[in-house]
């Protein structure tokens, strides 16, 4: 047998352990008092650390950054299978440590870097039917609304000719399916047997990889109401430990009201079963995600904000299907506003109204529902995801493969080349309106997959790589949003933060026990002072520099909503104007022809102690931060040029990459 060389190291430590206590070593299994765990014999053997054992590092009482994605979909999912995915939810957490994993398009991918959590979320709704319809020797196969599926994944049937019956598929099978079991047509007992026994695998895929304080996995599932205007409505569900767990997850079947979602929930953890919720494509919803009444239309009441925030503390600012932080329309003097803006409802090209359907406004809506109806139903935390359906993150600019198998995992068939003669031939013959004109030449165009983005990630801080540690930074939102790279991002508020500490060896140690972290509430100082704001993030080392650090204030002025970017540190000795709050352009470009950029410019880490200079202490607000790289080029611009075409000129070039951090809420008034 051959010794990793970690391995090695750690047999020699605890080697050294032992020979330390005793130059004559004891044999172990002799009944010498040496041998005992006796306090009476001062020379006594030391009880060998189970954690060295199994390579567990010890707890970080200041917190390590560990990034995930829980919004992952494998074959159980009834729309990824439909896709070509095949992959099960074993893969899926294989793939997060590290190994590569086979695209339903027929190539491999696999991280740069494995992830540190991982959480399969397959759709509770008709978990492993799609799956069961394609099996010819389930009981499901044998009714008519299977019979479509037969063998879709046979190996086949994965031609570029599958797309379309495959999309038709993915149209038809819920809506039929449906209307079957309404009509008496299909045995709900047999779909809901298919359920639980691929809810039961899930589960036991998430223990099976779980590997306290090196890998963290989740037993979740997604939740996929919508309105009946198809404003998206989707939440992951999230749950803490896997000793007790519902045997069927609650879906759109139960409820299609999120409200009956988190009473169920409320109701397991009543009986001890912790779990959370994650709402994400906000920018999908219509602006149906962060309304102004609850679902009845009556106004929301304390009760209702506490039932709404105990459930889903943290929300999903980034993914695949576009950014929600903020849009152009509602943040004019936002000059970084436009980023990956997905401006459709999800699975339409229906367009999704601004409000309430982004984060930033939800912030701003929920302070003033504050004032006016003493209860904030918005105060939640970010994080990111990819929202795959390959079972596969697909984070990288450079590499994407976009989510949905089949129809979206080559450049031609997400939009970013033009498409081939005979593609463009068959489709112009058989379905013509997914074939759209750009410069002159035709463009294949379902889903608007070309407004699709190589995001997200999450990130926490938390003490070490368990379950338990991570959950209750979810709980408590110390949590960031990344876009893809591995920024590390932290932000602390406080009364007491000196310049100098930025520089200090215990700064984060001390920016704890002073002051409070993303994801709470800082309380008026009694003498009106105004807080210091500890800003930080470093680069991913495989990514772009560091541009700008910024924080992104909103606040009620004169009954209005208002908002504020400032620019708190730049790259490259530069500094922030005072006027605009804004730094100079450090001068960062990319070469379109290669996507090289430049070097030498931009920053390895940007830090800050920064004060708000328009802060008023009768003011509520809320603070958080976003840090941008330098830029890059954009995964369409990235197929074009591997292609050997132009970039499609109403895609951007470039993109600048960015983290978000989870918000810090000034409280004017002290909280109960």
């Amino acid at each position: 047998m051959i010794l990793s060389p970690r391995r090695t190291l750690t047999l020699i430590a605890i080697y050294g352990l032992l020979w330390g206590c005793s130059q004559n070593t004891p044999d172990l299994n002799s009944d010498s008092p040496l041998s005992r765990a006796d306090g009476s014999v001062p020379n006594q053997l030391l009880p060998i650390n189970t954690e060295i054992l199994t390579l567990k590092p010890q707890p970080n009482k200041d917190r390590n950054a560990y990034f995930g994605d829980l919004h992952v979909h494998t074959g159980y999912s009834f729309d990824a299978y439909a896709f070509g995915t095949i992959a099960t939810p074993y893969d899926a957490y294989r793939f997060a440590k590290g190994q590569p994993l086979q695209h339903p398009a027929g190539y491999e991918v696999q991280l740069q870097q494995p992830l540190d959590f991982y959480a399969v979320t397959d759709h509770a709704m008709f978990m492993g039917v799609v799956q069961a319809g394609a099996d010819t020797s389930t009981v499901f196969s044998n009714y008519a609304v299977a019979k479509p599926l037969h063998n879709i994944n046979a190996p086949d049937n994965y031609s570029q000719m599958s797309v379309i019956s495959r999309s038709q598929a993915f149209a038809t099978f819920i809506p039929t399916l449906l209307a079957d079991i309404v009509a008496g047509r299909v045995d709900t007992e047999v779909t809901e047997t298919i359920t639980k026994s691929a809810w039961r695998d899930a589960i036991e895929a998430a223990d099976q990889h779980y590997l306290p304080g090196r890998f963290t996995t989740f037993a979740a599932y997604e939740y996929t109401s919508s309105t009946d205007d198809r404003g998206n409505l989707h939440r992951n569900v999230i749950f803490k430990a896997t000793d007790r767990l519902p045997a069927v997850p609650f879906s759109r079947f139960h409820s299609q009201n999120p409200e009956g979602l988190w009473d169920w929930m409320d109701g397991l953890r009543n009986q001890g079963i912790e779990s959370l919720a994650i709402p994400h494509n906000s920018n999908g919803s219509n602006g149906q995600m962060f309304m102004l009444t609850d679902w009845a239309g009556d106004p929301m009441d304390e009760d209702y904000a506490s039932q709404r925030m105990r459930n889903e503390p943290i929300v999903e600012v980034t993914q695949v299907k576009g950014t929600s932080d903020t849009h152009p329309a509602l943040s004019k003097n936002d000059e970084w506003a436009n980023f990956e803006i997905m401006p459709f409802r999800v699975a339409t090209t229906l367009p999704s109204v601004e409000p309430g359907s982004y984060v930033r406004d939800a912030y701003l809506r929920g302070l003033k529902m504050q004032e006016t109806q003493g209860a904030n139903p918005y105060k939640f935390g970010l994080v990111g995801a990819s929202d795959t359906h390959v079972a596969a993150n697909s984070d990288d600019e450079s590499t994407f493969f976009s989510k949905a198998g089949l129809l979206d995992g080559t450049p031609e068939n997400r939009g970013s080349i033009p498409a081939s003669f005979v593609n463009g031939t068959l489709l112009r013959w058989l379905d013509p309106d997914r074939l759209t004109e750009v410069d002159g030449k035709e463009y294949i165009h379902s889903s608007s997959f070309e407004t699709w983005s190589a995001s997200g990630i999450a990130g926490v801080w938390a003490e070490e790589n368990t379950r338990e540690a991570i959950y209750d930074a979810f709980r408590r939102k110390e949590t960031f949003a990344t876009s893809g790279p591995r920024m590390k991002v932290r932000f602390f508020a406080g009364y007491d933060f000196d310049a100098s500490l930025i520089n200090s060896p215990t700064m984060v140690e001390t920016a704890y026990e002073r002051g409070v972290t993303m994801g709470a509430d800082l309380e008026a100082s009694t003498t009106g002072n105004s807080p210091q704001f500890i800003v930080w993030a470093v680069q991913d080392t495989l990514a772009a520099p560091l541009q700008r650090l910024q924080v992104i204030k909103g606040y009620i002025a004169d009954g209005e909503p208002q908002e504020q970017v400032y620019d708190v540190a730049c790259s490259d000795g530069l500094t922030v104007d005072p006027t605009t709050h804004r730094c100079p352009d450090n001068g960062a470009t990319v070469d379109l022809s290669d996507c090289s950029i430049s070097a030498n410019t931009g920053a390895s880490e940007l830090k800050t102690v920064w004060q708000d200079p328009d802060f008023k202490a009768e003011q509520e607000a809320f603070y958080y931060v976003r840090v941008l790289e330098n830029p890059t080029c954009r995964w369409s611009t990235w197929d074009a040029i591997r292609n050997g075409v132009a970039p499609r000129s109403d895609l951007a070039k470039t993109i600048q990459e960015r983290a978000w951090s989870s918000p810090i809420w000034y409280r004017a008034t002290p909280s109960d």
